[in-house]
Formats: structure tokens, sequence, C-alpha cells
């Protein structure tokens, strides 16, 4: 008995780490094929290559950003690419009345929606913190507040797709010609980090670590906590929360 315990959780920690780190389903581009697609903050940067991986794969894309000129060659690059349509909508996310219309005018301009990939955030200077609250407050605005009034924008659309939402949070290539000389690092292609981003999307990933350290997405990744999550909502009635 004493030698089944010790050798019990070595096998189960195994277990669990195959299980968690081994993919459950490949990726196929095919998979985005007439899915109806937005990207928000899709100017520049991942957002843009976002849109262009999409486009390349067929799909009706939708963007965003506060520049109507970049969105425009955006959207010509996408049709160029193979895009099923492509379409944008010019206007800032720091106004909740748009983020919230946009989500219901790009609807019925795709005819529904299967994936909203908010990628948007508010510029910010790489300066320590002085006390400027007004930046704060625009910054959980944009950052936070406007992902949540989109999310819930469109939920009845993605509920009737059985689509997903994606949130992405990333070091900006912009950010790092702005710590030059502070941080010793480079940035990530974006092409690459865009497409694993889509490939999460699309296969309903929780959670999706990129970066140029290969090794480090595995750090990130944590069956521990995977576990003390589970056996956690073990004590909880998640069916009348729901209901309720």
């Amino acid at each position: 008995m004493a030698c089944m315990k010790n050798y019990l959780l070595p096998i189960l920690g195994i277990f669990l780490a195959y299980y968690y780190y081994s993919a459950d389903e490949e990726f196929k581009p095919e998979m985005l094929q007439g899915k109806k697609v937005i990207v928000t903050g899709a100017s520049k940067g991942i957002g843009k290559e976002m849109a262009y991986h999409l486009a390349k794969m067929g799909a009706h894309v939708m963007v965003t950003a506060r520049s109507e000129e970049a969105l425009k060659k955006i959207v010509s690059d996408c049709l160029k690419y193979g895009a099923a349509s492509a379409h944008y909508i010019a206007g800032t996310m720091e106004d909740m009345t748009f983020a919230e219309q946009f989500i219901a005018k790009a609807g019925n301009i795709l005819g529904g929606l299967d994936m909203l990939i908010l990628n948007h955030i508010t510029s910010a200077t790489m300066e320590p913190f002085a006390g400027d609250i007004h930046f704060v407050r625009r910054s959980m605005e944009v950052n936070y507040i406007s992902y949540v009034v989109m999310s819930m924008a469109a939920l009845p659309m993605l509920k009737q797709s059985n689509g997903s939402i994606v949130v992405v949070s990333s070091m900006a290539d912009s950010a790092m010609k702005a710590v030059s000389g502070v941080l010793n690092a480079e940035a990530a292609p974006k092409e690459d980090c865009a497409l694993e981003i889509i490939k999460g999307g699309a296969l309903r990933q929780e959670e999706v670590y990129y970066g140029k350290l290969g090794w480090a997405s595995h750090l990130l990744k944590n069956p521990g906590r995977r576990i003390l999550e589970f056996l956690s909502l073990r004590n909880y009635n998640m069916e009348k929360f729901i209901n309720n």
C-alpha cells in the first residue's frame, strides 16, 4: 500500500501533464472558411495580421479601429487575399455607445457572427505611474469595459452560431520600441503570433501562450491551477448558480 502511494502521485502528474499539453484537435485553415469574424484594433500590428490570415482562409472579415484610411487599405488587401467579404467601421472604443452599436452594425452587415476577436487597447507612454487618474479611467474603459460591452452585445449572435470570443493580451511591437535600451528583448513575429491566436480561437482553447522562447509557453501553462479550479468548482451547485 505504501508503495502504491509513492507511485500514485507521479503517475497522476504524468497523466495530467500529457492530457494538458496534448492538443485535442488539429487546426485546419478550412475551419475559418466562410466564418464571420470581427477583429478590433485591426489598423496595425497583430490585429492587421489576423485580418490578413483570416482573409487567406476565406473568412468574412469585419475590422475596426480609429484610422479610417488604414482600414480602407486593410479591407482592400483582405479582398485581394481571398476574403469571402471584407468590411470596416471606424471609431473609438472610448465611446461605449460606438462599441455597442458597432457590434449591431457588424452583425447586420455580416449576417451574423462566429468569432469576436477583441484586440484593441488605448495608447500609453512607457513611463512610471505619476498619479494620472484620468489615464487609469480611460485605460479601464477602453481595455476592459468596452470588451464587456462588446461581448454582451455579441452574445446573442454567438450563441446562435455556437461561436467564440477571443481576448488578446500582448506586448505590442510599438511598446518594444518605446522600451528600447531599457528592456533587452526582441518582439516575436507578429505574423506568427496572429496565426497562433486564430488557431486558438478556432480550436476553442481556453488559453494560448506565444513568444520567441518556445519553452516559455509550456512554463506558463499550469496544470496545478487547473486541478485546483476543478476541485474548487465541485463545491458549487453550478446549475443553480447559472439558472439564478
